[in-house]
C-alpha cells in the first residue's frame, strides 16, 4: 500500500473509474478532481461510504480545481494519473469533433500534472485519444514512456464480447487482439483472435469476422447512439483501471495501448495503438509481434492518418 493514483474529471467515466480503483484496495489513495464545485467531493464520499460493505480500505479523496490549478496540490505524490477530463460525445459525432474543445482542457490539466505530480505515469483517455495522448505527453514533457493512452484494451474487449456473443462461448474462451487508431483507422487483428485455441478463421466465415470488425471499430458510436446523452463508460472505465493497477503493481503485462512507437513494425514518431508490457516506468517496451501482410498494412495507414493529427495538436 502507500500509493495515490489521481483521476482527473469525474463525469460517469472518471468516478466509475475512481470506485474501480478503490475497489481494488491496492491505493491507499485514490484522488478524484473536477472543475464542478463539490462534485467530485460527493463521489468521495459515496465511494468511502461503501468501503465497508465491499470490504476495501482505500480512502478515495475529491477535490474541486480551479481555472489557475487551484486544488491541483491534492494530486502531488501521485503514482499515476489516469486523464478523464474533457467533453463525451453527441450522437452523430465523431470523436475527432472533440479535438479542439478537449485539446484546451486536456493541455491545462498536463500543465498541472508537470507542475504537482512530475513522477506519475500518465494514462490518457480524453478524446480524440490519440492525439489527446501527443499532447499530454508535449504539454508534461514528460519522457514519452511515461504517457501513454487507453484504447486497444476496451476495444479488444469490445470485439472479444461479439466474437463470443456471436459464438455463444464463455468470454474467456476467447482471445482478441485491436491495434491502430481508436476510430475509423482501428486495425482488429483477426490473425491473432482465437476460440479455445483455435484459430477464429476456422469458426467463422471472413464476411462475419469483418461485420464484428466494423462493429467493433464503431462500438463506441453505438453506445452512444443507445444513450442518447453521453458515451460508454463501464468497459473504458474498466480498462483504464486495469491498466492503472498494472502500473501501480509494475506488473510487466502485455496489453494493447496507445503508446510512442519508435522503429517497431517499420513505424517511427508517433503514438499508436500497439501491445506494450507495462510496469512502474509507464511502458517498459513495446512488444512487436507477427501480422499478416493486410494487418501490418492497416497498422501503417493508422500511423499515418493519426501522425498527421498529432501534428496539428501541438499547436493547440
Amino acid at each position: 500500500m502507500g500509493k495515490k493514483v489521481t483521476v482527473v474529471g469525474a463525469g460517469f467515466y472518471g468516478s466509475t473509474t475512481a470506485q474501480r480503483l478503490a475497489e481494488y484496495d491496492i491505493f491507499e489513495t485514490v484522488v478524484l478532481t473536477d472543475i464542478i464545485d463539490g462534485k467530485p467531493a460527493g463521489l468521495a464520499l459515496d465511494i468511502n461510504q461503501s468501503r465497508s460493505i465491499e470490504g476495501f480500505e482505500t480512502k478515495v479523496v475529491g477535490v474541486s480545481t480551479g481555472p489557475n490549478g487551484e486544488g491541483y496540490e491534492a494530486i502531488e505524490g501521485s503514482d499515476v494519473v489516469v486523464v478523464t477530463a474533457g467533453l463525451p460525445r453527441k450522437p452523430g459525432m465523431s470523436r475527432m469533433d472533440l479535438l479542439e474543445v478537449n485539446a484546451k482542457i486536456v493541455r491545462q490539466v498536463a500543465e498541472n500534472i508537470k507542475k504537482y505530480a512530475p513522477n506519475a505515469v500518465v494514462i490518457v483517455v480524453s478524446n480524440p485519444v490519440d492525439e489527446m495522448t501527443a499532447l499530454a505527453q508535449l504539454a508534461t514533457q514528460f519522457p514519452k514512456n511515461q504517457v501513454f493512452g487507453q484504447a486497444g484494451v476496451l476495444d479488444t474487449a469490445r470485439f472479444t464480447n461479439f466474437i463470443a456473443e456471436e459464438l455463444n462461448v464463455p468470454v474467456k474462451s476467447v482471445k482478441a487482439l485491436t491495434l491502430g487508431s481508436h476510430g475509423d483507422t482501428m486495425v482488429p487483428v483477426p490473425s491473432r483472435c482465437t476460440v479455445d485455441g483455435k484459430p477464429l478463421s476456422e469458426l467463422l466465415p471472413a464476411e462475419k469476422i469483418e461485420e464484428l470488425v466494423v462493429r467493433t471499430r464503431n462500438g463506441g458510436a453505438e453506445v452512444v447512439a443507445l444513450l442518447k446523452t453521453g458515451s460508454a463508460y463501464y468497459a473504458p472505465s474498466a480498462a483504464a483501471a486495469r491498466m492503472a493497477k498494472a502500473v501501480a503493481e509494475d506488473s510487466g503485462e502485455v496489453v494493447p495501448v496507445c503508446a510512442w512507437v519508435d522503429g517497431e513494425y517499420g513505424i517511427s514518431g508517433v503514438y499508436l495503438g500497439v501491445e506494450a508490457e507495462l510496469g512502474a516506468t509507464g511502458i517498459r517496451k513495446v512488444v512487436e509481434d507477427k501480422l499478416t501482410d493486410t494487418e501490418l498494412a492497416g497498422l501503417k495507414e493508422a500511423a499515418e492518418a493519426v501522425r498527421a493529427k498529432q501534428a496539428d495538436v501541438a499547436e493547440l
